[in-house]
């Protein structure tokens, strides 16, 4: 990862959980281990590349395991490490924030 320009803490978890799908990918894994085809249907417009990048990288972060079973096909899960269970407060505030942010419009049309 890049070092971070202003050192701020806010700066150093955005470069991480920024962007379109990461912080999405990781509320719909905390209703538990889901394979890589659920996630894309639970997230239709990403595309597979973006799907596995993104994954790489939470699972660099030790946010995310991946667990490969030895069967044909091969499945592979991923689930929410005890660290990534410490991002729980922060989707339920963002859901929190999108709730708002959709009331706000509704009532401005």
């Amino acid at each position: 990862m890049k070092e971070t320009v202003t050192g701020c803490s806010v700066e150093e978890a955005m470069q991480l959980l920024g962007g379109r799908w990461r912080l999405l990918l990781v509320s719909y894994l905390l209703d538990g281990p889901k394979r890589f085809n659920e996630l894309r249907r639970d997230v239709p417009n990403i595309s597979q590349r973006m799907l596995t990048l993104d994954l790489r990288a939470l699972e660099e972060a030790q946010l995310v395991k991946r667990t490969v079973y030895p069967s044909v096909p091969v499945k592979v899960e991923y689930e929410l490490t005890a660290e990534g269970q410490r991002l729980v407060p922060v989707v339920n505030v963002m859901k929190e924030f999108g709730l708002w942010l959709k009331e706000k419009r509704a009532g401005a049309q």
